[in-house]
């Protein structure tokens, strides 16, 4: 993985047995997220009681923060087997009968980009969500008739990172709705130091705080950078991660203080040397950058202006004070203002 996809919250179908080797298997070891472990918890405990199952669940939030992870930790509170699926990946109503139809009692259905999910097959959702029936079409035409199929009792989760894409009755049919935020920098490092003893990488306290500064906030992103530090403490150190180590690792894959890669960086020294710092639009700064614009909207713009590097505004992007001082750049007045932290400051403070 190179260091322009090191900091992508999405992960990759190669990565995902390395992921799996860390990842929580009971809500007990779940990190951070306390609000939704306490509920999600009080909802799990309560169905149990009942000896039935749990409502519906939908996690929304960013990629990486573990809405895949509270899918699974749910089955195995339950006691019972997932089934796990894709929004894409659901294309025909009768993709989805085959799958509801060979659920047992209990199970867990995990369904994510849950808002992905074909129409006549999320249509169909609605009444195995509700009554637990789906209603079959076989033929065509006037000779086509609907043979209603029972469906066992089970739980959906659904996971997506854009909520607001959700129907309205596909949102109303969850019972349980939480939202997932990113992590503190101290959550992180007690994130790194767990799967630090998993896969028996010896870590200092200085060098779980490098790495967790460098994650934006997100676990998929701090295991990922912990493996090739790992990679490197091997191969060019003593084998443990300090902070020295984090810091040269990261060099390598071209990450920096801040958690900004090649094409981040990219972006704000086009919008600051070429634009003297905007507004500028949104095509031509992916012109400017060498990338399409949905890559530089989706997978770049986000982390910028949650870190206050980077404004969008009615006329077009706006460099911020903060990413001139980042870039060791003076603004175009010649001084800063009074009350600009330096982004790293700004990137340090929780999001709403």
């Amino acid at each position: 993985m190179t260091g322009d996809n090191l900091v992508s919250a999405y992960v990759s179908d190669a990565e995902r047995d390395a992921e799996a080797s860390v990842r929580p298997r009971r809500l007990a070891e779940f990190i951070a997220q306390e609000r939704v472990r306490d509920q999600l918890d009080l909802l799990l405990q309560g169905a149990l009681r009942r000896g039935s199952p749990p409502d519906h669940i939908l996690l929304s939030g960013p990629p990486g923060l573990g809405k895949t992870s509270l899918a699974n930790i749910v089955a195995a509170e339950l006691g019972t087997s997932i089934r796990v699926t894709s929004g894409p990946a659901i294309e025909r109503s009768g993709d989805l009968a085959a799958i509801l139809t060979s659920l047992g009692e209990g199970d867990v259905l995990f369904i994510d980009e849950v808002h992905r999910i074909a129409r006549p097959a999320e249509e169909l959702l609605y009444s195995a969500m509700e009554d637990f029936r789906v209603d079959v079409v076989v033929g065509k035409g006037p000779g086509a008739t609907a043979i209603p199929l029972d469906v066992e009792p089970f739980t959906l989760v659904g996971a997506t990172t854009r909520a607001g894409l959700l129907t309205g009755p596909m949102r109303d049919r969850f019972g349980f709705v939480a939202h997932l935020d990113f992590y503190s920098p101290a959550d992180l490092e007690r994130l790194l130091n767990r799967s630090a003893r998993i896969l028996g990488v010896p870590i200092t306290v200085d060098g779980a705080a490098e790495i967790s500064g460098r994650a934006r906030g997100t676990p998929r992103i701090a295991n990922r950078l912990l493996r090739r530090v790992r990679d490197f403490a091997e191969v060019r150190a003593d084998g443990v991660v300090s902070r020295e180590t984090a810091q040269a690792a990261l060099t390598v894959y071209d990450v920096d203080a801040l958690g900004l890669d090649r094409l981040d960086r990219a972006v704000l020294t086009a919008l600051v040397d070429l634009f003297r710092g905007g507004p500028v639009g949104l095509s031509t700064l992916a012109v400017a950058v060498g990338e399409q614009p949905d890559t530089v909207e989706e997978v770049c713009e986000p982390f910028l202006v949650r870190a206050g590097l980077l404004a969008r505004t009615p006329r077009g992007r706006v460099a911020t004070e903060a990413a001139w001082r980042h870039l060791g750049r003076m603004p175009p007045n010649g001084t800063f203002g009074p009350d600009t932290p330096p982004a790293r400051d700004l990137f340090s403070v929780e999001p709403d």
